[in-house]
């Protein structure tokens, strides 16, 4: 399978129709238009596949059997992130839940010698919490302020793992705290938060650069209290959005994409049973059921989604009435935009960690020569 042919590529730089790519040593040696080259062809029933970078989430809580919080070596990190690959997520940020200081520094530690292993499936850590305020299903014990102690090790993390992300509430952490992480290189999301929409806007103005889960655990939008569902969409500010049909409403979706469109960011929001089998795991003490596309406490609140990247832009486009073309950037793309991380680009010497849609289904990976189908999840 060294060439392949029957695709358009798509990539952060737009799509570039009929081409043909060799790969070689395990990455593209040619990225060509298609002139009669010879190769394994994707096409099915006359119509070209589509290729795209493979996904990259940036809020994954867990896999193979175990939360982040969980994981006691290196390997375990990488055997999370080799589950989500499986299901078409090349890269991630590993998040870690609310927790204590300790285990924060701990999974630093962890992350950071896992991304030396495999640097482009691990660019950075997402932190989120303990600094919020709607414990949503995090244990509320834990919740708590920034100190100045916490803030070097945020900015110690930053320096070695290249890209921080931070969720926060901006009644717990003020927007000059989110103005001083912003000056060290973090990215500061906000969530987690009963904010009302000026504090959500001067949070902004300090440097916060997105969302998380928008609608989930937030100040919901009201015409005469606008929230921060309000302050986001209103500003066109990224946000994330968990596409599985139970976090949010396919209308509500609708919605915040007219709103603000070009905004989102698709996440997983997956959690430890993601690439298993299981039916439960624990969380924070607390027992998580997962049954009827759900993942939920005992009292039914949401604990994270059963969802993988692939079905939440096949969602996304079912409900939007669009083609992958247009949704699969919100996958891909917009991620890396929003840390500030170059638009990916299919090109030579890059990665061969692609994904090929047809169909409007995400159906095989592409891994250096491989050309395996895409699990479930």
């Amino acid at each position: 399978m060294s060439r392949l042919t029957g695709l358009d590529l798509l990539d952060g730089t737009g799509l570039r129709r009929n081409m043909a790519l060799r790969v070689a040593g395990g990455r593209l040696a040619e990225v060509a238009a298609f002139d009669g080259q010879k190769g394994t062809d994707l096409s099915e029933g006359g119509a070209r596949a589509l290729v795209t970078p493979g996904l990259f989430d940036i809020q994954v809580n867990g896999g193979a059997g175990r939360l982040l919080g969980d994981c006691r070596t290196p390997a375990e990190v990488l055997e999370m992130a080799e589950a989500h690959w499986a299901t078409g997520t090349a890269a991630l940020l590993p998040t870690l839940i609310t927790d204590g200081p300790e285990v924060t520094a701990r999974v630093i530690d962890l992350v950071a010698a896992a991304q030396a292993e495999a640097p482009d499936a691990l660019p950075g850590l997402h932190l989120e919490g303990p600094h919020i305020a709607v414990a949503g299903a995090h244990d509320p014990g834990r919740l708590r302020p920034m100190t100045d102690a916490d803030l070097a090790l945020y900015a110690e993390a930053r320096a070695r793992l290249g890209h921080l992300l931070i969720t926060v509430a901006p009644e717990v952490v003020p927007p000059a705290r989110i103005a001083e992480l912003t000056a060290l290189g973090i990215r500061v999301a906000l969530g987690h938060t009963g904010c009302d929409q000026d504090l959500a806007a001067a949070a902004f103005d300090a440097g916060a650069v997105m969302a998380t889960h928008l609608f989930n655990a937030m100040s919901g939008l009201h015409h005469r209290a606008p929230g921060l569902v309000g302050a986001t969409l209103d500003r066109g500010a990224p946000f994330g959005l968990i596409a599985d049909g139970v976090h949010v409403h396919p209308a509500a979706l609708r919605v915040a994409l007219r709103a603000s469109p070009g905004a989102a960011v698709l996440i997983s929001d997956a959690m430890a049973v993601a690439g298993t089998a299981a039916d439960r795991f624990a969380l924070a003490g607390r027992e998580v059921l997962r049954r009827n596309g759900r993942l939920e406490l005992a009292d039914g609140t949401l604990a994270g989604a059963d969802l993988t990247l692939v079905q939440a832009v096949e969602n996304v486009a079912r409900w939007s009435f669009a083609g992958i073309e247009e949704i699969a950037p919100m996958a891909f793309d917009a991620p890396a935009r929003v840390l500030g991380m170059a638009p990916p680009e299919l090109a030579e010497g890059g990665t061969t960690r692609l994904l090929v849609w047809r169909g409007g289904r995400g159906v095989a990976r592409i891994d250096g020569d491989r050309l395996t189908p895409v699990t479930p999840g």
